[in-house]
């Protein structure tokens, strides 16, 4: 085992040595994709670059919701707020939003994360829609 080594206030531990400070890993963007993918059951938001690349991501079930209450506005709401926090520490100005899914809180995640001051590019929605589905079930005997 080496020496302890006390520091005094004020002084840094390599202010000897020469050693350079790591850059942060804090990452910045001025532009980002917001995803919005809304279930009946869930609700799940994502931010990413503009190349695609995940930064950040939330949804009602990791805030703490249960059950039939994460698919509701109010949980929708809060997924927006989370995320619009975790963006604002980014640096992010403007975004382009995608919707995805028929549930209950794809526009309440919008509004809350749009209310936080963010510059709206674009918002499509991207539901995917079934050209003709699988074959139905034949009909009942009874």
């Amino acid at each position: 085992m080496g020496k302890k080594r006390i520091v005094a206030k004020g002084e840094t531990e390599s202010a000897g040595t020469g050693a350079v400070a790591a850059p942060s890993k804090r990452r910045t963007l001025d532009r980002a994709l917001l995803f919005v993918t809304a279930t009946y059951n869930n609700t799940r938001a994502s931010l990413a670059d503009t190349k695609g690349n995940v930064v950040a991501f939330t949804s009602s079930g990791g805030l703490g919701f249960q059950g039939a209450k994460k698919g509701t506005p109010f949980a929708a709401a809060k997924v927006g707020d989370a995320l619009a926090q975790k963006a604002q520490q980014m640096g992010v100005r403007e975004v382009s939003v995608i919707v995805k899914g028929v549930g209950s809180g794809r526009e309440s995640a919008i509004r809350s994360f749009l209310s936080k001051g963010f510059s709206v590019v674009s918002i499509r929605d991207a539901t995917p829609v079934p050209h003709n589905g699988p074959r139905p079930p034949r009909p009942r005997r009874v």
